[in-house]
């Protein structure tokens, strides 16, 4: 039920930043039944007042079913975030975090499958699905989200293949895809440089580069086969959602990778955090525990 929190923060931007007829016309494309607030009208010198409008429409999405009302706020969103000044989206982003939940282009998503301030160190290619395997996540649809969560990664590599002169991408697998693209934007070896300025060990870095390397390539792998055996465009075949859960998450690691490209000074905390030993190992230990739980 987090997601049907994103109400109230929505609500007050709603009434705070729009007219009277604006809000109307909000509500109603999102999908509610005007008829209920149809008396409801602003006349010159009298006539009702926002907050009796905001309170009629309080009334209405109370008695929706969870389905109804999460579509609704999905669409109030869509129509409020574009509109609002960067102040305001600044403030509205604060409130719903304080419920698990931040802003992705026009979307609100939980923060717990995506956070939207990786956005700006991510590759341009892959953010569009990247945003839409979060929403699609969040609205049930999980096959989608896997294909989503593929395409952010095939587009990032396909444009590394590209750049680099690596050969045509539609002719190598998913896994091979990650594999060649990570090593020929040379993250490994940027990883490498970065421990070793943080005073690691070359026996340490070693060991750890091995293994993130494997970490990455499993990761690719877990996505690949979840594409191809769980689900497809009808949802026809059986899908498991800690398993899509885990998939996203891995997504992450496979696309930031590549922001390891480049030198780790100047990207933001967030997507360090993201990219350091204690994720990769809480991660790692998430996933298997959850194979462990399916044998």
């Amino acid at each position: 039920m987090e997601f049907s929190q994103a109400w109230n923060p929505l609500r007050s931007a709603l009434e705070n930043n729009f007219s009277f007829n604006q809000i109307k016309e909000i509500v109603g494309l999102a999908g509610l039944d005007l008829t209920g607030i149809s008396h409801l009208e602003q006349k010159a010198g009298g006539g009702a007042s926002k907050g009796q409008l905001m309170t009629g429409i309080d009334r209405i999405i109370r008695d929706v079913d969870d389905e109804r009302k999460q579509k609704f706020i999905e669409i109030v969103a869509e129509e409020v975030i574009p509109k609002l000044s960067t102040e305001i989206r600044e403030e509205l982003e604060s409130h719903l975090g304080k419920w698990g939940l931040g802003i992705a282009g026009h979307a609100v998503v939980p923060l717990k499958i995506f956070d939207p301030s990786e956005l700006a160190e991510l590759p341009l290619s892959s953010r569009d699905d990247m945003v839409k395997a979060a929403q699609r996540f969040r609205d049930g649809d999980l096959s989608g989200a896997v294909s989503a969560a593929c395409g952010a990664v095939d587009a990032a590599t396909s444009a590394v293949y590209r750049s680099s002169d690596l050969g045509d991408p539609g002719r190598a697998s998913f896994q091979e895809k990650c594999k060649q693209a990570l090593r020929a934007k040379g993250v490994f070896e940027k990883l490498e440089q970065d421990l070793r300025c943080l005073g690691w060990k070359d026996s340490d870095i070693t060991g750890f580069k091995k293994n993130f390397e494997g970490a990455l390539n499993q990761a690719a792998y877990v996505m690949q086969t979840l594409r191809s055996r769980m689900g497809d465009v009808h949802g026809t075949k059986p899908i498991l959602k800690p398993l899509v859960f885990d998939s996203l998450n891995e997504r992450r690691w496979v696309v930031c990778s590549f922001v390891m490209g480049q030198s780790m000074t100047g990207i933001k905390t967030q997507t360090r955090k993201s990219l350091n030993l204690s994720y990769v190992i809480e991660r790692l230990n998430i996933l298997w525990q959850s194979t462990l739980s399916k044998c």
